[in-house]
This record gives structure tokens, C-alpha cells and sequence, in this order.
């Protein structure tokens, strides 16, 4: 039995490091190290409540919309506000737009480029992926970025400027639309369709993509579309047996994502045992006793949680906290939302498999064909020349919490304000349930829990499934430690 420790991770949004213990050339225990340290919590204890507009989106340069939508809601329920329903479209649209460039990044530019790597040399599939997706010199970056920068105007013209914008308020977007700017949004949009359907879906209907529902189903569509870069990724994926590694725990969580009215478009809730069951914020815990945190009596709802960095704490192996729902890890993402809200391709290929490799990359590319028509739709809803924002006053006194669904999953703020200020502010972010260290029962966090049993050879240089285990969960771990 020996020891390795693998880090950094390129082509990962912040510092990640994993320990795993090997015997006979397979991953028996892992640890998730999350060794930056940011602070942010801590910075905004004392600051009027409305500095968390500022501050929160600076956590991450890649999905700071996020960030921004959870801390608007955290004040909009503190204040009482309802924002119109311009407001809650444009919102929607921004957070939208982020999440879908970040699908298309972490696809593109993330996860494909592995399968070039030299240990696949002997695939058949090799020479073709590698002309394609190989980091910097690969084909596809050169038709992908321009995509993904001419899809990035939506939020130029809806919110100013990406990333760290300012428009999204707790009464809605201070951005207002004009109708020459809803055709020209419609035309963002449609464009963006048009350079999924004829690159990433080989010419199909984002809609019939969106259709397919069995596994049968996806597989006869890869064998039909071999030629698209979606196409590509199945094809690979069913010749290394992805869907065989990278398990978890198989507990999803959801807070539901883009609101509509009294409803999310996809729906909240968690899925354990194979059923769907209401989400219970209430029972969010953090546990902090493998942390480089002070503990208190045990793990702490949000509101109640402290952020106090203690380095040299006996035990700890992470700056990033441990939440638990009901004493439970949970696994967020694209397919938590998809399983939770009832995609009969997801619920099939969960039924079959778990969460996996696999699936969790068909989940992104899925939420790509979902949610373009969905945003277009929402675009011909705009009513220029009505409200987008309102307003109210700020308490004196409140706690309140913000949750909304990031690209990467559940992404929740929560704030206490005594007499005007920030008493204290908590983030659990979606990395940091899937990337958590163990918590006071010894359980270990998801990516801890997918990497066990995994082989990587006798002397552990056979790494390559680990950087797909990982980047299966797209992880941000600049959020994980705010």
C-alpha cells in the first residue's frame, strides 16, 4: 500500500490538490485538498449588506453572475421585494447565458482535451480527437471561442459587462431593454442555436436533442451524428467504459433553477434512494472538524456558522467546510438539476449507472439544447418600456438566505444584519459540497468518495482517469473557499 499525492490540476479554476492511498494499483481512500485560503466571509462582516452586490461577484471571474444572483436574493427576501417580471426575465437570461458559457468552456476547452493525451495513442479514436480537442492546437478552440465570445454580448447589452456586473439588484435588473435591443438579443441567440445544432449536435435540432430519452436512444443518436463533437465524447466514452467510474454517493441536491413566478424552471428538491423528495434548506449543516476552521459544538446551519481560519488545527487537510444535508454529503451539478427535475434520459442513465463520468458530461451538453429555446423564449416575453427593477428600503434587523443553481450546482448565501450591517455572512458553494473533506463521522465528501476504486497502476502513474474523475464535476475552487 503506498501513497500519492497529485496537484495541481491544469485547466482547473483555482488550487486543488488529492491524496490517495493505492493498493494493488487501485485508489482505496482520497483526500480533497483545498489549499487557498480567501476570505471572503470574512470581509464583508461590518459592510452595509448591500456591499455583498460588490464584493460576492469578485469571488470568481467565471461565474460571478452567480455569485451575484444569490446575494440579490439574499436581500431581496431580507427587504420584502418581488421583482417584476422583466426583472426576473433578464436576471434569468444573465445567469443563463454565464451558465451555458461555462457548459461550453468546461466541454470544449476543460474535459476534451484529455482524451489527446498519449496514453490514448493506441485508441482508434485518437488521431481524430487530438486534431480536435487538443489544448492549444486543437481545431475546435478556434470555432468555439468565437461562439461563446459573440453568445457573451447577451449580457453586454442585458447587464453592461461580464464578469462583476452590477445590474442584478434584489428588485430585479436595473438594466432596462429596449425593443431594437430584443431583436438583437434574439439574433445573439439564434446564432448561438445555430453553432450548437451544426457543431456540437452534427446538424440536429437543439429540440430533438433535447428529446432523447433512453439510453438506447442517445446511442442510436451517437451512432447517427459519429461526426459531431458531441457525437465524438460518446463515442470515446463508451469505448473507456466512463460511465464505470467516477461514483459517488448517488445523493443529488437542487435549490431549482431560473425562477418563473411561483416556480423554477427546473425544479428544487434531492433525490436519495432512487426518488425525489422537498428540499429542506433548514437541514444544511457545515462541519468543519477535518477544516483548517474553529469548530463549534458541532456543524452549524449557515446562519449560525463562523468563518475563523485556524492553520495549524490537529487533523484538518482542507480549507474547504464540509455541508451536509441531514447529516448527508450531496452531489450538485447539471445532473442533480436534471435528475431532480425529471429528464427521462437522466433518471435512466442515474437508474443504470449513478453519477458518473458519463453522465455528467451528458447532463451539461443536455442543459445546452434545453435551455437556448427556453432563453429565446424568455427574450419574445420582454415588454420594453415596463418595470425591471424596484425598489425598498433595507432593515435594521434581518436573517435571510439567497439559492440559486450555478453551472457547477447549489450555490447558496445566507446573512444575518444587526443595526444595518453585516452581522455575519455565510457562502456554501457548489464545489464545496462536491469537493468537501470528511466530516465528524469520518464520511467522505463526493470526489472522495468517486475516486475510491479506481486504478491507476501499481505505482500510481497511471493518473489520467483521476483528472477525468475530476473534471467531471467542472470544479471552481476559488468558490469552494471564497
Amino acid at each position: 500500500m503506498s501513497r500519492r499525492i497529485y496537484g495541481p490540476f491544469n485547466r482547473v479554476e483555482g488550487d486543488l490538490e488529492v491524496q490517495v492511498e493505492i493498493d494493488q494499483g487501485i485508489i482505496t481512500s482520497a483526500w480533497v485538498n483545498s489549499p487557498l485560503y480567501r476570505g471572503f466571509e470574512q470581509i464583508l462582516h461590518g459592510r452595509d449588506p448591500r456591499d455583498a452586490l460588490v464584493y460576492t461577484p469578485r469571488i470568481c471571474g467565471i461565474c460571478s453572475v452567480s455569485q451575484s444572483m444569490a446575494a440579490a436574493r439574499a436581500l431581496a427576501a431580507a427587504m420584502g421585494l418581488e421583482a417584476p417580471e422583466n426583472g426576473r426575465l433578464a436576471s434569468n437570461l444573465v445567469l443563463a447565458c454565464e451558465n451555458l458559457a461555462d457548459h461550453l468552456t468546461h466541454f470544449y476547452l476543460f474535459f476534451m482535451p484529455d482524451f489527446a493525451h498519449r496514453s490514448y495513442a493506441g485508441r482508434p479514436w485518437h488521431a481524430a480527437i487530438s486534431a480536435r480537442f487538443r489544448a492549444q492546437e486543437g481545431k475546435a478552440a478556434g470555432e468555439v471561442l468565437p461562439a461563446r465570445a459573440a453568445f457573451m454580448h447577451l449580457t453586454g447589452i442585458l447587464a453592461g459587462k461580464w464578469p462583476h456586473t452590477l445590474s442584478i439588484q434584489p428588485g430585479g435588473s436595473s438594466r432596462p431593454v429596449e425593443p431594437r435591443e430584443k431583436i438583437r438579443l434574439l439574433q445573439i441567440a439564434g446564432r448561438f442555436r445555430h453553432f450548437l445544432e451544426r457543431t456540437l449536435f452534427g446538424g440536429d435540432a437543439l429540440e430533438d436533442v433535447a428529446a432523447i430519452d433512453t439510453l438506447q436512444a442517445l446511442e442510436t443518436w451517437a451512432e447517427n451524428h459519429a461526426g459531431s463533437d458531441f457525437g465524438r465524447f460518446l463515442l470515446v466514452a463508451r469505448d473507456l467504459n466512463l460511465h464505470r467510474i467516477g461514483r459517488a454517493c448517488d445523493h443529488f441536491l437542487s435549490y431549482g433553477a431560473y425562477q418563473e413566478g411561483e416556480r423554477h424552471h427546473f425544479a428544487p428538491g434531492i433525490w436519495m434512494a432512487g426518488k425525489r423528495h422537498p428540499l429542506e434548506p433548514g437541514a444544511i449543516r457545515e462541519d468543519v472538524t477535518h477544516s483548517w476552521m474553529q469548530a463549534r459544538n458541532g456543524p452549524s446551519h449557515p446562519l449560525e456558522g463562523i468563518t475563523l481560519p485556524v492553520a495549524d488545527k490537529p487533523g484538518a487537510y482542507s480549507w474547504c467546510k464540509a455541508p451536509r444535508l441531514d447529516g448527508h454529503p450531496m452531489e450538485t451539478g447539471a445532473l442533480a438539476r436534471q435528475l431532480i427535475d425529471g429528464h427521462p434520459l437522466i433518471r435512466g442513465l442515474v437508474a443504470e449507472s449513478g453519477g458518473n463520468v458519463r453522465n455528467r458530461v451528458v447532463a451539461r451538453v443536455l442543459e445546452l439544447a434545453l435551455l437556448v429555446p427556453v432563453m429565446e423564449n424568455w427574450i419574445r416575453t420582454l415588454r420594453p418600456r415596463e418595470p425591471f427593477c424596484v425598489h425598498a428600503s433595507l432593515p435594521d434587523e434581518a436573517e435571510s438566505a439567497g439559492l440559486v443553481e450555478a453551472a457547477r450546482g447549489a450555490l447558496g448565501h445566507w446573512m444575518r444584519i444587526r443595526n444595518g450591517r453585516i452581522l455575519n455572512y455565510q457562502i456554501v458553494a457548489p464545489t464545496t459540497w462536491n469537493f468537501s473533506p470528511r466530516d465528524a463521522d469520518g464520511v467522505p465528501g463526493p470526489l472522495e468518495q468517486a475516486l475510491r476504486g479506481l486504478a491507476v497502476g501499481n505505482n500510481g502513474h497511471d493518473a489520467i482517469a483521476i483528472q477525468h474523475v475530476v473534471r467531471s464535476f467542472d470544479p471552481c475552487m476559488v468558490c469552494t473557499v471564497h
